[in-house]
């Protein structure tokens, strides 16, 4: 359960660095890669206190979101009984065998940045695929795999090591203010893709949208690589029978 320890101990800070205001480049994209989801169930993976959630919601998508720290859902749940908007919140590990059972399929499944947080990508990308009925996408934000940071700003791997240095570990950059306080887990584009393909989950778009220009103006160098990575997945169908 370390998971749910780091962010339940930084929840206020998160919640209060990342508002409802849905302008990030990546969190525009991610929206852009789900498409119209008016009418539509949408699964969100590692919600955090719902700020992704909120937005499909007024979308007019039917939305459930699950998260494995308390204190982020408890944000969640507290901002749906402030606003109702009709989304359901679990608090339950999404890597779990039973975590999602009788939910029912989704057309959608999203996850914006979470997937660096979890520890068993295997579990997590497993529950996204069985969630989805054929044909539907899981559509994933994440910072590069291949990003290697720059001047006060740590890249997706550990500063001492290389790309292929798999695994969690604490960024050192003093202007990377989340991941210094929760750490993430390094894994390689391939190992992403791979694992996405395993569990039925095919590769449709690719798409790694600028920093915004604020961010890019403060961190010239960071900024000549990219930075975020968007993915949308397409569930194949089922087998023929033999």
């Amino acid at each position: 359960m370390a998971g749910e320890a780091r962010y339940d101990e930084i929840a206020d800070f998160y919640a209060s660095g990342w508002g409802d205001v849905i302008d990030d480049p990546a969190s525009v994209r991610l929206l852009a890669l789900l498409g119209p989801v008016a009418g539509r169930r949408v699964l969100e993976l590692a919600c955090g206190h719902g700020r992704i959630s909120r937005e499909l919601a007024r979308r007019g998508a039917h939305v459930v979101a699950a998260d494995l720290a308390a204190a982020l859902i408890a944000k969640a749940e507290a901002a749906e009984r402030e606003t109702p908007l009709g989304i359901r919140y679990l608090h339950t590990d999404v890597t779990g065998p039973a975590a999602l059972a009788g939910l029912g399929l989704f057309d959608a499944v999203a996850c914006s940045f979470g997937l660096s947080d979890i520890d068993d990508l295997d579990g997590a990308v497993a529950n996204a695929a069985a969630a989805l009925r054929p044909g539907g996408v899981f559509v994933c934000s994440l910072l590069h795999p291949c990003f290697p940071g720059g001047p006060g700003v740590s890249g997706s791997w550990p500063s001492e090591g290389d790309y292929r240095d798999e695994g969690w570990w604490r960024a050192d950059g003093e202007q990377s203010s989340l991941r210094r306080r929760v750490g993430a887990n390094h894994r390689t584009l391939a190992t992403y893709v791979d694992t996405l393909r395993r569990h039925g989950l095919w590769v449709d778009e690719l798409a790694e949208p600028e920093p915004a220009p604020d961010w890019a103006a403060r961190r010239p160098e960071a900024a000549r690589f990219p930075v975020f990575l968007v993915m949308r997945c397409v569930r194949a169908g089922d087998p023929p029978s033999p």
